[in-house]
């Protein structure tokens, strides 16, 4: 499993690289990717928390990019199509996908202290889910994994207290 989201990093290249990805895939499938799709993706990416569409909705309102909720579900529902973004289900928000153009089943764990979400990739195949889903002769096609803890800077924050 490879964790992002809870590790330190290059945040600017790292948000650069994923902006990238995506013009790159929609200009090799030929599909727009307009500036609030473009915005949206980046707001996902200014933290590495899940964020509801009606926060990203205010932010758009703040940068006068528009107030309606069609502007900010529409620009999420292409992302997650397309595999930039991910619906957390726990939180009903969304997170900017760790893999993009990778097929994956991605696992988040959320941390209940501040709300950073990383994300892993999972392989439902294998372990126990796997093993029930092959003895009921059942193929996993998608999986949701979500786990609530305490992410490693709050447990050292805690540590220091």
């Amino acid at each position: 499993m490879r964790a992002v989201g809870f590790t330190e990093h290059d945040h600017d290249a790292c948000v650069a690289e994923r902006v990238a990805a995506a013009e790159s895939y929609c200009a090799d499938k030929r599909l727009q990717f307009t500036a609030a799709r473009r915005r949206v993706l980046e707001i996902l990416l200014d933290e590495h928390k899940a964020l509801g569409a009606y926060e990203i909705l205010d932010r758009l309102k703040r940068e006068g990019r528009g107030s309606q909720p069609p502007v900010a579900y529409r620009a999420l529902d292409f992302l997650v199509t397309h595999g930039f973004a991910h619906r957390v289900e726990r939180l009903n928000a969304y997170v900017a996908c760790a893999h993009p153009c990778e097929t994956h089943f991605p696992a988040f764990m959320i941390c209940r202290v501040c709300d950073s979400v990383a994300e892993a990739t999972s392989a439902p195949s294998k372990g126990l889910l796997g093993a029930a889903a092959r003895d009921a002769g059942f193929r996993i096609e998608q999986t949701v994994v979500e786990a609530i803890g305490v992410c490693p800077a709050c447990i050292e924050a805690e540590a220091r207290q």
